[in-house]
């Protein structure tokens, strides 16, 4: 089936990449919609979590919404970007928010440094660790766009890395649930791909 048969639907977090991540879905010819209805996200064949801001008024507008039982409970292709991925996991450090619960882990803030200011703001590589179909296509080394000032660490649920004085997950994957810690809208043909793979899971 191809991403054009796709049912995809893109959870209205409040994230500001959501345009962006419309258009970027629309490049590679897949219809998309943008829902905070838990029927109409339950029904979807792919979910998509975006996330830009703070990880605790993000999940206060999941519970206002009703949305994070619904989120945690899904059984399609889940794929969480940025803020989206550490929503997965069970808390961030940022305003000491619970999170979903999906996956283990804690969103730490990145340590300040000389030449590595935080928010980590650019480009910077990703290292595939195993095989997963989210990554299929891949090169080593290739470059994604990050914006963040938290990131979870390394994990048995790490299925690719990027180092920023410390190595972090970059790319996560529990069960159905994806997580990617860089914007693949704003990552040319790397994310391109990435989202390619996603709507083509089963």
């Amino acid at each position: 089936m191809s991403a054009a048969n796709r049912d995809v639907v893109i959870i209205a977090s409040g994230g500001a990449n959501i345009a962006s991540l419309q258009y970027a879905l629309e490049r590679i010819d897949c219809r998309c919609e943008v829902s905070a209805d838990p029927r109409r996200i339950a029904s979807a064949s792919h979910v998509i979590l975006p996330g830009v801001g703070a990880a605790a008024d993000a999940m206060k507008r999941l519970r206002e919404r009703g949305l994070h039982t619904v989120i945690a409970g899904l059984e399609q292709p889940v794929l969480g970007i940025c803020l989206g991925l550490q929503l997965l996991h069970d808390a961030s450090e940022e305003g000491q928010a619970e999170c979903l619960g999906v996956i283990r882990g804690r969103a730490l803030r990145l340590t300040v440094a000389e030449g590595r200011p935080v928010p980590h703001m650019g480009w910077n590589t990703v290292e595939a660790l195993t095989l997963s179909p989210l990554l299929e296509g891949v090169k080593r080394g290739e470059y994604a766009y990050f914006v963040h000032s938290y990131a979870v660490a390394l994990s048995e649920t790490t299925i690719a890395s990027c180092d920023y004085g410390t190595p972090f997950s970059a790319c996560v994957q529990w069960r159905n649930f994806y997580g990617v810690q860089f914007h693949p809208e704003r990552s040319a043909a790397l994310g391109s791909r990435l989202l390619h793979n996603f709507v083509n899971i089963r």
